[in-house]
């Protein structure tokens, strides 16, 4: 590292960075569903070196790590597409999804599976052991034909499957959507979340109760809170028996407890504040809170852009557990000892393992080999813009960062512009490779927390209600704006990119905008109405509240689909998109770029054989971020420091030719 007068004066952009764009993938793990009892601990790791592949492995108390799945097995759910919860650790049941069948396998032994389930076209999600009745309750996605062909679509039911024969029950049916079978632990109520079309989870759920004979069978169940319009999430059962779940009745998700007297319910809130408990159920198995065995609680609650630790006692009152971790993606208890997944600025995504009583934390497991040096992180800075409408809206700004270099006197820095996919969602303020590569090679970027952005309450979340295409991109716009007129960045060397309904959000701001000098969209929409009717069963109606009920609002969907205004589009585009993906599939991208050729706007097309929404493999993920490198330096005109492929710009030299 450089001392301060002998830094290197190099354009923004083209610094030569200790953080090689092979770190995206060296070594790197996706680590998700942590488990944890007596001592052990268990997670599942994405690799991009096994094509993206997810392995359930297990931490014994001496350190050691053994892999459970064997090679080639891909311990993943497809339930909703997103999936998650694809694994029940339970004792010595230990269960898991075939990514490729659906099919559910027991593991009897390091890298030794048996089937569970039978040869259908069934998946299976957010599993429950009900030990006393030797079977498991969880969420099943029927994709038989003929049921298909009955209802229209794939039907979500919760059932039961014995452990000896592998059966299946069906426990409740009617509903869209199912989630969270929890039983109580007598095992005798059995509590669980439905929702309908055309609502996704944080639009409206209805909390249900049933009660559970001794021969397993449920009764009728009855809603217990929740509604079209309520967000109900995460129901768990305390170590006393009592019905707890996380609502927002007042604006924010906050936790509250059922107690009931004498036939007589009420709902009593553990901690109003002004901080979310849950986060939107994109996959199953969201676990942000649990309970100690002093009767206390551990959570993770957001606000102005962070996750913390949160202990309520019994009592009411709550302390912050420190931590170098803000984002905390899950949490499960060990006795005092709690298990977490997550990350903070200069700490990559993490399994770690916190002492309570001691306040010590122990990394179990990093995504990645390659230790920051924090001498080269940029550490996100969480600002507040004004944006239309007198309104404020949030993004984490990362200023250029390499003690090696300084940019030229009166040179300001390129940004990027990014924000989340979901859209329902929020920008993440850990460690991302990504993020770091940019910002240690001279480019400044800024994540956007658009309005309908979740961690900053219910009123925020609805602004992009009907608003979609409009609002976030109005907001995109705003963050740039904000930071060009502090003099923080370059205002006309301006890049926005993102991918799934973040690409949406830039392939919108190209068309509906001349503001941005470039943009970048992964498996973004193009066409509003081709997603309408090509995606899959639980986004299938997500529009309906983005943008408005098809197809009476048929002009909207129209007015905001980017694909149909590609003659407004000026600024050169690279698109990137996975051939197998499901919920955008390849023909969306295509449409875009066809109307890019006609059109003779400056772009570039990379499709990746095997990948689906979203890149998991190595040679994806590295062909990915180079051609981007490659993409920014040659319309801003400098030579990137990495020895990369030069990317073909169709109609490049053209359109400098022109101006």
């Amino acid at each position: 590292m450089a001392g301060e007068e002998h830094r290197t004066v190099a354009p923004y952009g083209s610094w030569r960075s200790p953080i090689a764009i092979d770190r995206l993938t060296e070594g790197v793990v996706f680590l998700s569903e942590p488990h944890a009892a007596d001592g052990i601990r268990w997670w599942l790791e994405g690799r991009p070196s096994e094509s993206g592949r997810q392995s359930l492995v297990r931490r014994d108390p001496d350190g050691t790590i053994t892999r459970l799945t064997p090679e080639g097995f891909n311990a993943r759910s497809r339930v909703h597409e997103y999936g998650g919860a694809a694994v029940l650790i339970a004792g010595d049941v230990i269960v898991v999804s075939d990514f490729a069948t659906g099919r559910l396998h027991r593991v009897v032994a390091p890298e030794q599976l048996e089937p569970l389930t039978p040869d259908r076209p069934w998946r299976f999600a957010d599993m429950e052991l009900d030990a006393g009745r030797n079977r498991i309750l969880g969420i099943r996605e029927d994709h038989s034909d003929d049921v298909v062909a009955e209802h229209g679509e794939w039907v979500n039911e919760v059932v039961a499957i014995d452990l000896a024969s592998g059966d299946v029950s069906v426990l409740d049916r009617g509903a869209d959507f199912y989630a969270a079978p929890r039983l109580s632990r007598d095992g005798r109520r059995l509590a669980y979340v439905r929702w309908n079309h055309p609502n996704l989870p944080w639009d409206g759920t209805e909390l249900l109760l049933a009660d559970v004979a001794a021969d397993g069978s449920v009764g009728a169940p009855r809603v217990v809170t929740g509604s079209d319009h309520d967000w109900i999430s995460q129901p768990r059962w305390s170590r006393d028996g009592v019905l707890h779940f996380v609502a927002e009745p007042d604006n924010w998700m906050n936790l509250f407890r059922l107690r009931e007297d004498g036939g007589h319910e009420t709902f009593e809130p553990i901690l109003p504040m002004d901080v979310e408990f849950a986060e939107p159920e994109w996959q199953f198995g969201n676990h942000t809170y649990d309970f100690l065995p002093d009767g206390s609680i551990l959570a993770v609650g957001r606000s102005g852009g962070r996750d913390r630790l949160y202990r309520i006692a019994a009592t009411g009152e709550a302390r912050i557990v420190e931590s170098p971790l803000t984002e905390i993606a899950a949490l499960v208890l060990d006795g005092s000892t709690a298990v977490v997944r997550g990350a903070g600025p200069v700490e990559p995504g993490q399994i770690t393992e916190i002492d309570l009583d001691a306040g010590r934390h122990t990394v179990l497991r990093k995504g990645t080999p390659f230790t920051p040096d924090p001498a080269y992180a940029s550490v996100p800075e969480h600002i507040e813009y004004p944006t239309r409408g007198g309104r404020t809206a949030f993004a984490n700004f990362y200023r250029p960062h390499n003690p090696d270099f300084v940019g030229p006197d009166g040179e300001l820095p390129p940004l990027i512009v990014t924000s989340h996919g979901g859209p329902t969602s929020s920008a993440f303020s850990g460690w991302a490779t990504g993020v770091q590569l940019f910002a240690s090679r001279g480019y400044a970027v800024v994540d956007v927390d658009y309005g309908g952005s979740t961690g900053y309450g219910r009123e925020f979340r609805k602004r992009l209600d009907g608003e979609w295409g409009i609002v976030d991109v109005e907001d995109c716009v705003a963050a740039a704006r904000f930071l060009a007129d502090e003099g923080l960045v370059d205002g006309k060397r301006v890049a926005i990119r993102g991918g799934s309904a973040s690409g949406f959000t830039t392939l919108a701001a190209l068309a509906f905008t001349d503001f941005f000098s470039a943009g970048t969209t992964m498996f973004g929409i193009g066409d509003l109405r081709a997603f309408v009717k090509d995606t899959h069963k639980f986004e299938s109606r997500y529009l309906e509240g983005l943008v408005g009920p098809w197809p009476a609002e048929q002009q909207r969907y129209l007015d905001r689909s980017p694909a149909l205004h590609a003659d407004r589009i000026t600024a050169p585009v690279l698109v990137e998109q996975g051939a197998e993906d499901r919920v955008v599939p390849p023909a969306e991208a295509e449409r875009i770029v066809d109307a890019l050729f006609e059109r003779r706007v400056p772009h570039a097309y990379l499709l990746f054989p095997g990948e689906d929404h979203g890149f998991r493999s190595k040679p994806a993920i590295i062909k990915s971020f180079s051609a981007e490198l490659s993409f920014y330096a040659q319309v801003f005109g400098f030579e990137p420091a990495d020895d990369i492929e030069k990317l073909d710009i169709h109609f490049l030299d053209e359109a400098r030719a022109r101006s």
